[in-house]
């Protein structure tokens, strides 16, 4: 069985899930990989077949997207160009992680498209929703990546199609314990704005992690370091709590290893607020921003004690293996 397995490459969190699903899928068949999008800081282990384009959402410094360097970094005749030169019709099966090349191309050609995908999950009419809806937002969700057939991970299992988080096998293997500081992973927030914001809790170290810097530094109570997987896992094991954004993997691994979890959605970024609507579900302290008026709601959590309980079994293996031999022929 020749499979064509499509990640978004906007951010990391998708390409941290395929370092697990990769390899179960190549016990199923023939894996040809496709990533798209340019703002991972993380590379896949794995031959990656096409690295393309595709479309992706430009972090700003502030706490949101970038909305017109998204747009001017993404043209509409690369993005055509690439969806009519993707072979898709020389696969048996499309797995597509919430990619808009692999998923258009085969909606051009009238193929088979399998959606496995965090946002299709957040998207769902039984997942928790925000108070006030993002139209735009929204539309560009749905639209996104279309596909013909729809499986998602959570926080929860909503329903029936909707399955708990891939929590990596690194992420398993680790033994949490506390030893003082907070890891921090806001990439919409640029070094000023988060050491202008966390130096004012002097009696807190806190451990950064930045898109926007490649070398480590310390400024007072808080330490900068770039981006480095198994450096973050190793802060994030070992820290009395996680301030991060309403992203799904940071949290959910966050949670699994049983850490203090504050989030704080980034701007103009539908799913991160259809995500801040489910942890605030189940307990998860939301910030709408760092400033000022928030700093209350970040001493209370900084002093509270509170942490959600969650269970995530490794299931992993279970739900592709399924996925794969429903579409075998």
């Amino acid at each position: 069985m020749k499979i064509l397995y499509a990640v978004q490459g906007t951010g990391n969190g998708h390409l941290i899930r395929a370092l697990d699903i990769i390899p179960i899928l190549r016990e199923l068949g023939e894996v040809d990989v496709l990533v798209s999008g340019i703002q991972a800081d993380i590379q896949l282990p794995f031959e990656v077949k096409y690295r393309l384009h595709g479309l992706s959402f430009i972090f700003g410094k502030s706490g949101g997207v970038d909305l017109w360097r998204t747009f001017l970094s993404s043209t509409v005749r690369k993005f055509v160009q690439e969806i009519n030169s993707l072979p898709v019709q020389e696969y048996d099966l499309v797995i597509n992680d919430f990619e808009p090349i692999s998923a258009w191309a085969c909606q051009s050609k009238e193929l088979p498209c399998i959606g496995l995908s965090h946002q299709i999950a957040a998207l769902d009419p039984a997942s928790p929703k925000p108070d006030e809806t993002d139209t735009l937002g929204k539309f560009i969700m749905k639209n996104y990546a279309p596909s013909t057939q729809s499986y998602g991970f959570h926080f929860k299992s909503y329903s029936g199609h909707i399955f708990t988080p891939v929590i990596r096998k690194a992420i398993r293997e680790l033994e949490p314990q506390d030893l003082g500081h907070y890891t921090v992973y806001l990439p919409s927030y640029d070094d000023a704005h988060l050491l202008k914001n966390l130096s004012k809790f002097s009696d807190i170290k806190w451990d950064v992690y930045s898109k926007h810097n490649k070398s480590r530094f310390t400024v007072k109570n808080v330490t900068i370091n770039p981006i480095e997987k198994d450096s973050f896992m190793q802060s994030m094991a070992n820290a009395s709590g996680v301030l991060c954004g309403a992203g799904f993997e940071t949290p959910a691994e966050a949670l699994h290893l049983g850490k203090k979890l504050l989030v704080v959605p980034m701007k103009n970024q539908y799913e991160q607020h259809l995500n801040a609507a489910a942890l605030d579900q189940m307990g998860v302290p939301v910030i709408n921003s760092l400033k000022k008026k928030y700093d209350y709601a970040i001493e209370s959590w900084l002093n509270s004690k509170n942490r959600v309980a969650v269970n995530y079994p490794d299931v992993t293996q279970e739900i592709i293996t399924n996925i794969v031999e429903k579409y075998r022929k």
